[in-house]
């Protein structure tokens, strides 16, 4: 049995949103998206945030969401692709739950998101490039949180979410 908080990390299009609301319906827990989290507070878009307050604003908003939201008990959270970027969600993340990384290669990671218009740092002249380059920057801080790693390729999402639950429950034995 897995117990504690779940929480989700990765680069957008990762699957973190669409795995966490699964695995927190098989596990009979409640879900929260930290970016949704932000709009329903805040009443904007993460897009709106973005242009009018800058990402450094936005991480500013995220990084007190994170910290509320990981006080919580037995919940699964998914993050924002850049929420391990400052050293107090790594350590909210690490010592309050147990960190899943949910992985994908830039090219799959790119499928999933060239249509979306909503994610403020693909609004570029190359998204591809820039997904190579966060994932770059990124996977390291990653890796470093996380207590398990999932793939998440072209498997089904219900597949997915029984693997994580065989990873965390295999943490315990």
């Amino acid at each position: 049995m897995v117990r504690g908080n779940i929480f989700l990390i990765g680069p957008m299009g990762a699957g973190k949103s669409t795995v966490g609301r699964q695995l927190a319906r098989a596990l009979g827990r409640d879900f929260f998206d930290s970016d949704k989290e932000i709009e329903k507070r805040t009443g904007v878009s993460i897009s709106w945030i973005f242009e009018m307050e800058g990402e450094a604003g936005f991480r500013i908003r995220e990084q007190k969401i994170i910290e509320e939201l990981t006080l919580l008990n037995d919940i699964v959270l998914a993050t924002g692709g850049g929420a391990i970027l400052a050293e107090e969600n790594r350590r909210a993340l690490r010592s309050r739950g147990n960190v899943v990384y949910l992985s994908a290669t830039a090219d799959q990671l790119f499928r999933r998101t060239a249509k979306d218009k909503k994610r403020p740092l693909l609004q570029t002249d190359d998204p591809k490039k820039q997904i190579e380059e966060l994932l770059a920057l990124r996977d390291p801080l990653y890796s470093s949180v996380a207590d398990v790693e999932l793939r998440t390729g072209e498997q089904s999402i219900q597949h997915a979410v029984t693997q994580v639950i065989e990873q965390l429950e295999a943490l315990v034995k």
